[in-house]
């Protein structure tokens, strides 16, 4: 059996991912047509569901529930982990409503975020997440809302913290974080989906034991090749929660759609959302 699996380049997918696309662990006869795209393509692909497996924004699954399912592994939730907001002046959290705002795509779990917090702001600009820094800088936006391996070099570059939405999340609700999920396709029967949810989870479990083995892969394909922003990218987002969700994880992502939904930025949900 062969499946299309989509995942981003950044250094907590392809770590992720390595082990299993690469046949370093047993995939249970399942081989993996895959490739790599930023996370907001592999949301516009995701929408008519064509891909059988893919990462995935948790804004953008709130709109294409109907198609995928939640895995149990592989997701990236967590704390302490949360989109910043930077800028290249100083603004206070507050002046946020009437800034001209750089998001790395309408339907990132970044934008949901922003969205949920400053409801007001509606003059956001678009650009692939590892533009959004000089967007600031140059002056076409007045702030950034940076994810990925922005978020450990936006002061090298000369840009300032305005505010922490995992901070702002974790008050508010005392939960993890979610940020991306990796999806399976509805289409796809329950012991397949069962399965690659244990090969995923297999192949966290081999890049956690031989952390070497995926050192090649991951430069290849990152943003950023300092060594040490790589290895502190994988620590914050590769975690407990990335090998299964357990109660607190699902906890966490259900109330995102709750508060998105009384908040207007997403619509009804479908009564199952995870695998199992």
């Amino acid at each position: 059996m062969k499946l299309t699996l989509g995942f981003s380049p950044c250094p907590n997918d392809t770590f992720i991912f390595e082990a299993m696309v690469h046949g370093r662990i047993d995939t249970e006869g399942t081989e993996f047509d895959w490739f790599l795209a930023d996370v907001e393509e592999l949301n516009r692909r995701a929408m008519d569901g064509s891909v059988d497996i893919t990462k995935m924004s948790f804004h953008a699954y709130a709109l294409a529930a109907a198609n995928y399912l939640i895995l149990d592994s592989g997701s990236a939730l967590g704390r302490g982990n949360g989109p910043l907001v930077v800028s290249k002046r100083r603004i206070w959290p507050d002046e946020l409503h009437d800034a001209v705002i750089a998001i790395p795509g309408q339907n990132t779990t970044a934008n949901l975020l922003f969205s949920i917090f400053w409801p007001a702001a509606t003059r956001k600009r678009e650009y692939l997440f590892s533009d959004i820094p000089e967007a600031v800088l140059s002056g076409e936006a007045d702030a950034g809302v940076i994810i990925h391996e922005t978020r450990f070099t936006y002061r090298s570059l000369g840009l300032q913290k305005v505010a922490d939405t995992g901070e702002l999340w974790e008050e508010l609700t005392g939960l993890p974080l979610p940020l991306g999920g990796i999806v399976i396709n509805r289409r796809i029967e329950a012991e397949t989906a069962a399965k690659i949810n244990r090969i995923i989870r297999r192949s966290i479990e081999y890049a956690v034991e031989n952390p070497s083995h995926s050192v090649d892969f991951i430069r290849k394909n990152a943003m950023e090749t300092d060594e040490d922003v790589t290895r502190e990218h994988i620590k914050l987002y590769v975690n407990d929660f990335s090998l299964s969700l357990g109660k607190e994880g699902r906890q966490a992502i259900e109330r995102m759609f709750s508060l998105a939904r009384e908040r207007k930025v997403t619509g009804a949900m479908p009564e199952r959302i995870f695998l199992r």
